[in-house]
């Protein structure tokens, strides 16, 4: 009998990860930073309390799918949610345990960025870069699954949680998106939350192998690029506003890496209230992943992305159709501020 633990058990990933688990010869241990959804989960709240007595065994298979993926963490924050959960998980590994630890592709990609995060661009990548040093330095087995942004499955779009990519749709629908910071030629990563799970499935379920593996879950040649995202974000949503007699919703304009540091986002500080200048800087957290220059060398291709992109919409739509029909509102000036129309243009 194979034991396995599987960390994050409710989140995105974990979840759909857990549907494939059980198989005959699969003893699985699911754990959650929240509240069990269930008999037979465990909370724990790793890296802040010691290991529940129940989880002090040998492990065959260690699953690592908790995580925080806000790209606003601060670096303290990054380390409490990802760093010490994962030298805590790595505490419970013996030398024969494989460990399947769930990543990002971004975090094999550091610039030459200055700030707190040595080239990363939020404290997520930075610390998911952290998380594999700590993993590829154990004695034991490794996996490192690395997917790019994630959405719905295949089949119909369905997806534990919207957040990541969600935002910017629930933006382009409020208005909030009062431009697409980026390359409308540049590429944009996207991974169904199924053939994620089915990677990870298929690594617990092998033999492990001796030393470490990286599987990369991307389109690859196949990419999106920017302008085909936003194209098809907003066909399969006008398509749906049509049948409820609704305006379509515009598409913003795109405004280049340059423009956007040198010219916008210095105006944005002077003449937009608070709530706007975070959306702003929201919106800047995507250009990163919407200006590819390149697109990732996948070990695991996703072979339609822009199918899981429509499906991913749809489904969003079905689950928030309130959201989907609002009308979007340009933005207003600050009381007392000079003029912004300049701002879309």
């Amino acid at each position: 009998m194979t034991s396995i633990l599987l960390t994050g058990a409710t989140g995105i990933v974990g979840s759909q990860v857990r549907r494939l688990l059980g198989q005959p010869g699969q003893a699985v241990v699911p754990v959650t930073r929240r509240e069990p959804d269930g008999p037979g989960t465990i909370r724990w709240n790793m890296g802040q309390e010691p290991p529940p007595p129940a989880l002090r065994r040998d492990w065959d298979v260690i699953i690592h799918a908790a995580a925080s993926t806000r790209w606003t963490m601060t670096r303290a924050e990054a380390t409490a949610e990802n760093i010490e959960p994962a030298r805590a998980i790595l505490d419970l590994a013996g030398d024969a345990t494989h460990v399947i630890h769930v990543s990002t592709a971004y975090a094999g990609h550091a610039g030459t960025l200055a700030g707190p995060f040595g080239g990363y661009r939020n404290g997520y990548e930075w610390s998911k870069a952290r998380c594999e040093e700590l993993m590829l330095a154990r004695e034991g087995p490794v996996t490192i699954v690395a997917p790019p942004l994630i959405l719905g499955s295949r089949a119909d779009g369905a997806i534990a949680r919207f957040s990541g990519p969600y935002t910017l749709l629930q933006a382009l629908v409020s208005g909030l998106a009062a431009v697409i910071v980026g390359d409308p030629d540049g590429y944009a990563e996207i991974a169904p939350v199924d053939q994620v799970a089915e990677v990870i499935a298929a690594a617990a379920a092998g033999p492990a192998r001796a030393g470490r593996r990286t599987e990369v879950i991307a389109a690859g040649p196949r990419c999106l690029r920017l302008h085909e995202m936003v194209d098809i974000i907003l066909g399969e949503l006008n398509q749906w506003r049509a049948t409820q007699r609704l305006a379509p919703v515009q598409p913003p304009p795109t405004l280049s890496l340059d423009r956007w540091h040198r010219f916008y986002l210095p105006l944005a500080r002077e003449y937009l209230s608070a709530v706007q200048n975070q959306t702003v800087q929201l919106l800047g957290m995507f250009e990163a992943y919407t200006s590819m220059p390149a697109p990732f060398a996948p070990t695991c291709p996703v072979q339609d992305p822009a199918a899981v992109l429509a499906s991913s919409v749809r489904y969003w739509i079905s689950a928030k159709p309130r959201l989907a029909r609002r009308t979007p509102q340009p933005w207003a000036l600050v009381e007392g501020r000079g003029a912004l129309a300049g701002l879309r243009a």
